[in-house]
């Protein structure tokens, strides 16, 4: 009779329920794992045969199936330890096996027999609550599992000798509590910025809306200090944002202690990053910087020195909100709904449009570094703003520019003001004008007459593709709520278009 212990495999962030079927029989001494695992569940049976060594237990000299159900389902990493171990000692009589039928299982063993922390923890956790299931996970990654509901049983342990004292009531193990990380309220601020007021605004009309933002100007203009001091303006994170942003985070490995933080991610991977570095892949398809950016912020600075081909590959996410990897024995599907800020110099030298400055190429310098990055990729930008270089005036005799929390409070505003108006429509997933689809956004907008007209020339004039003018209408919305207004009124898309033109004569 074989031994069931339950534990998970996970495909994206879903944790899909694994059956481990333990059988000990009679017949020649062999330890065999079967249902398609990894190298690192292959080396389990090492692990365990050590661990058990350590807690005073060897195994017996007899035929050791263990079966990871269903079988043609991929298994992949270090948890699938602990689970194992248990169904052998359950099998051996060494704890009663009636008891962890209703617990699922993860951890990974020492060779000493402590449970050492896995990734996961908080999907698996709220897998587990779904199916009226507790856990059994290790003491490092206890309030992370806790995250997962009120109701649910853990038991979080530091090594299998304490688990045994647990299950056997001898020494019973205290339920986490879920812990969250403290906010940083010492980042970077805007008032550390002189001079830009234009580019500040910008930054703040993109904090409201969720919008993608362009920041062009010459070395040492400030642009990537605007964009390090966005998450400083943005609001905290929605209670369902942050559980969709920390179980990537725990599938990634990201989740150091088990602490949440409801402060919105921002990821700034270096220009050198692969296409899998950025959407995802590799052997074990994990998450990409666009999902571990999900309900924040991607910053790429040096837009043009990365790959083509790699910032190709962001078209889909930008769009879809998600991004979707297949491979020939894998189809993940991870959410990268995140909001992208790009910084460049406006040619090679950098140097481009500065006054007094004369570029030995001429125009073809800004022709052919722009020219890197494509026009479908440029066209999902909602605004693009020139940063030109902070003269010593700015530095030295200007006074300190807003601070973060001052700006904060208008985005928030912004942010509230959006959300209601979802909400009323019954849409409570989105939370920005930026994430709103097209068909509702002209409703949402209705621009009057003068409006219609003065989009209609800039269609024209401009050649705006019907992407371009519903991120136009994106934007005049969240001008007109940044401003506390009902209707968007022809000031509004002016400002848009301003933030479009300057895009479409780059």
């Amino acid at each position: 009779m074989a031994t069931r212990i339950t534990t998970v495999a996970f495909q994206g962030i879903e944790a899909v329920p694994v059956d481990v079927q333990v059988q000990v029989s009679p017949g020649l001494p062999r330890f065999n794992i079967v249902g398609l695992p990894d190298k690192a569940v292959g080396e389990s049976r090492e692990r365990v045969r050590a661990a058990l060594i350590a807690s005073g237990l060897a195994l017996p000299v007899k035929h050791i199936t263990i079966n990871l159900a269903p079988a043609d389902l991929p298994k992949e990493g270090s948890h699938y330890d602990l689970p194992i171990a248990l169904g052998l000692m359950a099998a051996m009589g060494a704890i009663p096996g009636d008891m962890l039928e209703r617990f699922m299982v993860l951890g990974e063993l020492a060779l000493d027999g402590r449970v050492s922390a896995v990734t996961g923890v908080l999907p698996a956790a709220i897998a587990a609550n779904a199916r009226g299931l507790g856990i059994i996970c290790p003491a490092s990654c206890g309030s992370e599992a806790a995250w997962a509901g009120e109701g649910i049983d853990i038991i979080a342990v530091d090594s299998l000798f304490a688990l045994v004292n647990h299950l056997s009531g001898r020494q019973i193990a205290a339920r986490p509590v879920p812990a969250r990380a403290l906010s940083n309220e010492t980042g970077p601020d805007l008032s550390d910025l002189r001079g830009q007021s234009v580019a500040r605004r910008a930054l703040e009309v993109a904090a409201a809306g969720g919008h993608n933002l362009l920041l062009v100007g010459p070395p040492g203009a400030g642009k990537s200090m605007l964009a390090q001091r966005l998450p400083s303006i943005l609001p905290p994170l929605e209670p369902r944002e942050l559980l969709d942003v920390s179980m990537i985070a725990s599938i990634a490995g990201e989740l150091k202690g088990g602490l949440l933080s409801d402060r919105r991610p921002f990821r700034a991977p270096h220009h050198s990053a692969s296409m899998a570095a950025l959407v995802g892949g590799g052997l074990r398809v994990r998450p990409g910087e666009v999902s571990l950016a999900h309900n924040g912020v991607l910053f790429l600075d040096e837009l043009p020195e990365f790959q083509p081909q790699a910032l190709d590959s962001l078209r889909q996410p930008l769009e879809s909100g998600e991004t979707m990897i297949a491979r020939a024995n894998a189809r993940v599907t991870y959410p990268a709904r995140f909001q992208l800020v790009a910084a460049m110099n406006p040619c090679k030298c950098g140097l481009a449009g500065t006054p007094g400055h004369t570029c030995r190429r001429g125009d073809k310098c800004a022709a052919d570094y722009q020219g890197r990055v494509s026009g479908p990729f440029l066209d999902r930008i909602d605004i693009r703003i020139d940063v030109p270089a902070v003269s010593a005036a700015d530095m030295i005799g200007s006074a300190p520019g807003e601070a973060s929390r001052v700006v904060a409070e208008r985005v928030a505003r912004a942010r509230n003001a959006q959300r209601a108006r979802y909400a009323a429509l019954d849409l409570p997933d989105i939370y920005t004008n930026a994430a709103a689809p097209p068909n509702l956004i002209d409703q949402i907008v209705a621009p009057d007459a003068e409006s219609q007209d003065l989009l209609l020339k800039a269609a024209e004039a401009f050649r705006l593709s019907a992407r371009a003018y519903h991120r136009v209408l994106k934007v005049a919305r969240t001008l007109a709520d940044l401003a506390g207004a009902d209707a968007v009124s022809r000031p509004h898309i002016a400002e848009a278009l301003s933030y479009r033109i300057n895009m479409e004569h780059a």
